[in-house]
């Protein structure tokens, strides 16, 4: 219409009738070309959507065998394409894996409910069989742990003996301060212990597994690497010269999203679950206790008990000691990465997370052993929920957003600890000062404090205080400034070896303590010197794990807000926890030390 029939059309100005017809004729011949169609196309939307709800199930799987079937087309082209290499294997691995869990996600409802319903069924009806076939158990993995370890471990390298010598007290001081000693169920304590065994037998002394566990340990250095092109963009090229806050911290956020991904997806509820029916099976525990401590494995310890909640106001005193304990004896995921950005081996790391796990939950039920029943529905437990994400993008983003709380918790906490420990320090080396004392500081103090925890734990006598120091910092301040404080010592092993290499093996070394002074550097000092291989395994398991007074405080708050009728329980439980996961860590560095082979 043009300006004049606008402003004729106005109410101060009636327009014409010619002009009134000609706008009426032009609003019904547009109603006629357009209304037809978007009723069609709109019965077509209405059509599919109807047909789509009806038949969902049948939908879904079509599409999810067409994705398979296009899948595995691409995978036997590559194998043919291209076999042998790196990227080869890394695509036959995941096929693999990825297929496992398939297989476990399709076979609960059918297969493995009858093969658990046949196996307790044959057990109730001979109890006599069931007695005599699990003494027998008992019998044979004892008897191989003894005679492997005396004469493959003994001959080879008796100084590894040492860290049995730890855990046999470890396991001794537990039992004296247990809450009820006869009621102890030894049950889930030797076959926690075992497994761990077995896990560190899988992953560090064999050749396939430690290649393994290695292979996926650069493999997840590779994934956590792809962090830096966030932090690049955001921060620019030269991020790196701060390297905690610009490089270890967005590690967090970029995991935290990735983990929200695969929560998503539903590949971390099957492998939390196929973990905890494992540990459930092996030990006899709990399906909730188990099931949290899988969840320790991959995330932290107030993540892990969110696929519990429901059944946390039921849940036996026990069972919240042994989550609670899981929580203190593992790391999550996500900050798992940032200590790899600090130089630390990420195998060993992985290994520390997969070991503790029952070995967390054999020391709590020999702590705070079971004496109530529960009452909870196994079932129930094991159906975890997949998350409130809509979509891919939504799961991503949220997982983004929540690491904002853990990184500014993370960010806060070490520079707290920092300032903490050097008032701390000049304090004491003041006191130490008007007494006629010469370095006196809270690392000195916790050198010859946790010196025989080290020592039992098979550290090399001249690394025990400098591993005992790096335990003192996890206890009394927390794990990042540990490692922190490892990464340096890793470092100063780094400089000495390029001024070896530069001067030759016999160039002069000063020694002041434990400090290192390279002369021909124009006396660069290392500071706390430098770890023997075997002290850098063990001190990177002994500290892989939130045990510390500043996470009791933080698991409190965690728990207490899922179950607030439970939070008195809580708060007696939680020291008693906290202790108890220290000492999983330290059992599971024994294991190791146990265990250690030079590479």
């Amino acid at each position: 219409m043009n300006p004049e029939a606008a402003q004729a059309a106005s109410p101060e100005h009636p327009p014409p009738n010619g002009v009134h017809i000609e706008q009426q004729q032009y609003e019904q011949e547009m109603m006629t070309k357009t209304t037809p169609r978007r009723n069609v196309v709109g019965s077509i939307q209405n059509f599919l959507k109807t047909q789509v709800q009806k038949h969902n199930r049948q939908v879904g799987v079509a599409v999810r065998c067409i994705l398979l079937v296009l899948y595995f087309a691409y995978f036997g082209y590559c194998m043919y394409y291209r076999f042998g290499d790196e990227g080869s294997m890394r695509l036959l691995v995941c096929t693999v894996f990825g297929c496992l869990l398939i297989l476990v996600h399709l076979l609960p409802a059918t297969f493995k409910a009858r093969l658990v319903s046949g196996c307790t069924s044959c057990c109730r009806r001979s109890p006599r069989f069931s007695v005599i076939f699990r003494w027998t158990l008992y019998v044979l993995v004892l008897g191989f742990i003894v005679l492997y370890t005396g004469l493959d471990m003994g001959r080879k390298n008796p100084r590894n003996l040492m860290s049995l010598c730890g855990i046999a007290v470890f396991i001794l001081c537990l039992y004296l301060t247990s809450a009820s000693p006869a009621n102890v169920n030894w049950h889930p304590v030797f076959w926690g212990l075992s497994i761990q065994y077995i896990f560190a037998l899988l992953i560090i002394r064999t050749s396939w597994g430690y290649e393994a566990f290695d292979w996926l340990g650069d493999r997840v250095t590779e994934l956590l690497a792809y962090s830096d092109k966030g932090a690049r963009f955001v921060f620019g090229d030269k991020y790196t010269d701060h390297i905690f806050a610009m490089k270890a911290l967005p590690v967090i956020v970029y995991f935290s999203s990735l983990i929200s991904v695969l929560y998503y997806l539903g590949v971390m509820q099957a492998m939390i679950g196929v973990v905890g029916r494992f540990l459930a099976f092996c030990l006899n525990t709990s399906p909730t206790e188990s099931l949290s401590a899988a969840g320790n494995i991959f995330v932290g310890q107030t993540e892990a008990p969110l696929m519990i909640r429901p059944f946390m106001e039921k849940m036996t005193k026990s069972e919240l000691h042994a989550i609670m304990t899981g929580g203190f004896a593992t790391v999550s995921g996500s900050v798992l990465g940032s200590y790899i950005t600090f130089g630390v081996k990420a195998s060993y790391l992985l290994g520390a997370s997969v070991m503790a796990a029952p070995c967390s939950l054999a020391l709590s039920k020999l702590t705070f052993p079971e004496t109530e029943r529960n009452t909870i529905d196994a079932k129930e437990v094991f159906n975890i929920a997949k998350g409130s994400a809509n979509n891919v993008i939504e799961a991503a983003s949220s997982g983004a957003s929540t690491a904002i709380k853990l990184v500014a918790n993370v960010a806060v906490n070490v520079m707290a600890f920092l300032a903490i420990l050097e008032f701390l320090n000049a304090t004491l080396t003041w006191f130490g000062d008007r007494a006629g004392i010469d370095g006196l500081s809270f690392e000195f103090l916790c050198s010859y404090l946790f010196y025989p925890v080290t020592f039992l734990m098979g550290v090399d006598s001249e690394d025990c205080r400098r591993v005992a120091q790096l335990i003192g910092y996890k206890v009394f301040s927390n794990e990042f400034v540990a490692y922190t404080e490892l990464g340096h010592l890793l470092d100063n092993r780094d400089t000495l070896h390029n001024y070896t290499t530069t001067f030759g093996a016999n160039t002069t070394i000063l020694y002041d303590d434990l400090d290192i002074i390279l002369p021909r550097w124009n006396s660069t000092r290392l500071h706390g010197g430098v770890l023997m291989a075997r002290s850098e395994v063990i001190a990177t398991y002994s500290l892989c794990g939130f045990a510390n007074l500043g996470s009791m405080g933080i698991q409190l708050g965690g728990l207490g807000a899922m179950a607030p009728s439970r939070r008195s329980d809580l708060s007696r439980l939680v020291l008693r926890a906290m202790i108890t996961g220290c000492i999983v860590c330290f059992t599971t560095a024994c294991i190791a030390g146990l265990f250690f082979e030079e590479h």
